[in-house]
């Protein structure tokens, strides 16, 4: 039989390991009590930089060229914001680059990053930005909420989100408003079917099935 100073010893060590389980369990249960997912978003934004030479009359063909390789190596695409800056920004220079970003469905951004670096006098700065977006911390498997909301609420929801979204720059601001509601972006589709002529309205056509 198990001495009482020796009991006692355990009992005091049982009951603090229990109190410290608890003040853990109570912590990750205290973490979250309303139905908000603790993981969001996070938006990282890079920005590329490529100094082209240009005149009042445009961007030389050899730079245009050099300019069409690098937008190919970037593989630029629909979120990707590209502005064009320098002393030697023309309305020339600036056609020049539009027309290449053009290839790729791309519009220049009217304002331009802040640059890194002195531009060339006689060079333009062609600066491509890029935004990606992850959901950090999912899954977490080690908590025991009980009756809170789990860690890992909303993990997946936000992932996907994340993964899908065309512009991530739309989980910080949203997309600009163009004047047109969902509804009458739906209105128009259906004006157009309604009004596109059925296929015989001009009748049918005659064909002479006799032998000659």
């Amino acid at each position: 039989m198990m001495p009482h100073s020796n009991r006692a010893f355990a009992a005091a060590i049982a009951l603090s390991v229990g109190l410290s389980l608890s003040a853990c369990v109570s912590a990750t249960t205290m973490a979250n009590r309303s139905l908000n997912s603790v993981h969001q978003p996070v938006v990282a934004t890079s920005t590329y930089s490529l100094d082209l030479a240009a005149g009042r009359e445009g961007v030389p063909m050899p730079e245009q060229r050099r300019l069409a390789g690098w937008f190919e190596a970037m593989e630029i695409g629909y979120g990707d914001s590209i502005a064009v800056d320098g002393l030697g920004l023309t309305d020339a220079v600036r056609a020049d680059v539009a027309a290449i970003a053009g290839g790729h469905g791309l519009m220049l951004s009217e304002a331009a990053p802040v640059a890194g670096g002195g531009i060339a006098p006689g060079s333009v700065r062609v600066t491509v930005t890029r935004s990606s977006a992850h959901v950090a911390g999912c899954a977490s498997w080690n908590d025991r909420p009980g009756s809170a909301t789990s860690a890992s609420y909303g993990c997946a929801t936000n992932s996907n989100l994340a993964a899908m979204v065309a512009d991530p720059r739309h989980l910080l601001e949203g997309a600009e408003d163009t004047g047109d509601t969902v509804v009458m972006t739906s209105n128009k589709a259906i004006k157009t079917y309604r009004e596109q002529p059925t296929t015989g309205a001009g009748g049918l056509p005659r064909v002479n099935t006799s032998e000659d």
